[in-house]
């Protein structure tokens, strides 16, 4: 049998010492799990526990109107029903959007896109309560709507009409509406643009909307846009996005606009806007040469309704006449301004009027056979599906 001398023995347990060493450090470095602290060691733990942060005053200003204001936005469901190609079956087509309780009497301001064509309206409150609405009145050269629900006033929380005449860029703004179907959801961000024209769904330019970098998403249309008082300085109406979702390029309705109108609204279901009572075309290159007239830019009035306010302080409309079987055209005085507005369009002329009230009188200037006058004209209400 093999025996070992003195020093190899020495030797091997030199080396076994040495590599006893090397896993215990090795274990204490790379594989042991921290144990928990106990004793002394366990104050010196409770006491290092984070503290409670300090909010800031934006935020806290935040978390104020949030509070103050939440429960006055709702959330709107609007419906429609279809039927399928045979006639058979109805299935119902759904749309929400936001709206601002602005009265204890019930009366919800919202968009007229978020309304428009429903056949059902339902409105939910931020206690989950829901209640079924009908419209009031509706504008849809503003995108602005009214509807109304039946609940008890204590259950109706009113947002303040604040103002939009002196707004600025850079004042902070926020939003709060029910992005996709995600209620009384809050955005915050600044005012990026004052002035901005928005067309509406019907055509017509809303001048100076707000634009703002607050995120506004599909289901916030019609709720409010807050100042840092809480107030409402517009409605939230439009994005302007290539991909559908927000880019921080958001468009509200000014409040001013909605303050002006609300009246007529819940009164009347409509806005009475003036009109002339007139038929225009616009004043082309070629029917200048064709005409020989001294201006290059106006309306051509086509048509005047005798009972008007145009045909009573006789402004003369376009006439077809025929002798010895040929068709004649007399063209009608041409429209220059209004007001000492230009017209060249008929958006010139629905600018120059629409914020004037039926019964107001303003000047017109007009062309005939060649030469300026100025006329006179009492405004009256504009009857419903007129343009002019």
């Amino acid at each position: 049998m093999y025996s070992l001398s003195p020093k190899q023995i020495l030797l091997i347990s030199l080396l076994s010492a040495t590599f006893a060493a090397a896993m215990v450090l090795m274990y204490e470095r790379y594989w042991r799990v921290a144990e928990p602290v106990v004793g002394a060691r366990s104050s010196e733990y409770k006491d290092s526990q984070p503290k409670p942060v300090k909010l800031s005053d934006d935020e806290n200003n935040n978390i104020q109107i949030y509070d103050q204001v939440s429960p006055g936005v709702v959330n709107i469901t609007s419906t429609s029903y279809q039927e399928d190609f045979w006639g058979f079956d109805v299935y119902p087509q759904q749309g929400t959007g936001s709206g601002s309780i602005i009265d204890t009497s019930g009366h919800i301001l919202t968009n007229y896109h978020v309304i428009r064509g429903a056949q059902k309206l339902e409105v939910v409150l931020s206690d989950k309560s829901t209640y079924d609405a009908r419209i009031v009145g509706a504008d849809p050269d503003n995108d602005l709507a009214v509807i109304k629900i039946e609940a008890p006033a204590e259950k109706l929380h009113v947002i303040k009409l604040g103002s939009s005449s002196s707004l600025q860029i850079g004042q902070k703004v926020l939003a709060i509406g029910n992005p996709f179907g995600l209620d009384r959801t809050l955005t915050s961000g600044i005012i990026s643009g004052l002035g901005r024209p928005l067309k509406a769904s019907n055509g017509r330019t809303i001048d100076n909307v707000i634009q703002t970098d607050a995120s506004i998403n599909p289901g916030n249309s019609g709720g409010p846009l807050l100042n840092t008082a809480g107030e409402i300085i517009g409605i939230n109406t439009a994005i302007y996005s290539p991909s559908g979702g927000s880019v921080g390029i958001g468009f509200a309705v000014p409040v001013e606009i909605a303050k002006n109108i609300l009246p007529d609204l819940i009164k009347h279901g409509r806005v009475l806007r003036p009109w002339l009572g007139i038929a225009t075309r616009p004043l082309t290159p070629r029917i200048v040469s064709r005409l020989d007239v001294p201006v290059k830019e106006g309306l051509i009035i086509t048509g005047v309704l005798p009972d008007g306010p145009a045909g009573k302080a006789g402004i003369v409309g376009s006439e077809q006449y025929e002798i010895r079987g040929n068709r004649y055209h007399l063209f009608g005085d041409i429209l220059t301004k209004v007001e000492n507005q230009e017209i060249k369009s008929d958006e010139d002329l629905y600018r120059a009027l629409k914020d004037r009230k039926p019964k107001e009188t303003v000047q017109v200037e007009i062309y005939r056979d060649g030469k300026p006058m100025r006329l006179n004209v009492q405004l009256e209400a504009r009857p419903a599906q007129r343009n002019i």
